[in-house]
């Protein structure tokens, strides 16, 4: 079963590492649940792990319970995708500095009849209007992850007051990205994904991407080490080897190569030093 059919908080392990390196060469990555339904790191980690011999563990939640984990510093790097949340991270003096890393974008699917008529559109606002006016099911995920961050500052652009209509055609799962479609197909709701997860779903059925190409679909991700000012058990060292390797011209180029399907999922956008 892939990543993106496992349901709640997903936990990956990636145990490479031989005895010749010490207990110490490990850290702990607080991430999203799209970046590892996507399966980039079972391709990434890997890569770095035979450069740099540090094993990296994933705990993949979403972005708000994932930056929650890191300020209680169960954690030596943030990466997750709510920019505004990751920049109160670092002011906070919880993050040393935080990196623009890769980028995709979010997308609407939805069942093939369709029963607001978005498919082709391009204006999200007007296509959440339209699910909110025909009282088409929505499922969202409901749980302040960064999709959902993302989704909530969109129906309130649009002038919809999703609270108002919860239980109703707008429907909260509390789940991850893979676990929220698939109760969304089940259901025939629409559903806010990222791009990069929908790509690497198994179980689309008949639902397609009907809204896309809105600049306000924009998704970037950072990257954060944790600041040992405020958790001094933090693997610095590591944090920063990681970190660093990421936003390098081999991370960005192996962040590049990753593809499903002649597809790339992440865009890297690193700045250049």
């Amino acid at each position: 079963m892939k990543l993106s059919q496992t349901l709640g908080a997903s936990f990956i392990a990636l145990t490479l590492a031989t005895s010749t390196y010490a207990a110490d060469q490990s850290i702990l990555v607080q991430s999203t649940t799209s970046t590892a339904n996507s399966g980039l790191y079972d391709y990434l980690l890997p890569i770095f792990q035979d450069k740099t011999g540090i094993q990296v563990n994933v705990v993949a939640v979403g972005t708000g319970q994932a930056i929650k984990n890191a300020e209680m510093c169960d954690g030596d790097v943030l990466l997750v995708h709510a920019k505004a949340a990751e920049e109160k991270f670092v002011e906070a003096g919880f993050g040393t500095e935080r990196t623009d890393l890769m980028y995709n974008d979010f997308v609407v699917v939805g069942p093939a009849a369709d029963p607001a008529g978005l498919h082709g559109m391009t204006d999200i606002e007007g296509a959440l209007r339209q699910i909110s006016s025909s009282g088409a099911l929505f499922a969202s995920r409901g749980d302040d992850s960064g999709t959902h961050k993302k989704e909530q500052a969109l129906w309130k652009a649009a002038g919809i007051d999703t609270a108002a209509a919860s239980g109703q055609w707008y429907r909260e799962t509390g789940s991850g990205m893979g676990a929220t479609l698939n109760t969304g197909i089940g259901m025939g709701a629409y559903v806010l994904t990222d791009r990069a997860t929908w790509i690497s779903f198994d179980n689309k059925q008949d639902y397609t991407i009907q809204v896309e190409g809105d600049d306000d679909l924009f998704n970037q991700y950072g990257v954060i080490p944790v600041n040992p000012a405020k958790c001094p058990s933090v693997n610095v060292e590591g944090a920063k080897t990681f970190s660093d390797w990421l936003v390098s011209p081999e991370g960005q180029d192996a962040i590049a190569a990753y593809t499903i399907n002649d597809q790339q999922l992440f865009f890297p956008n690193a700045p250049k030093n």
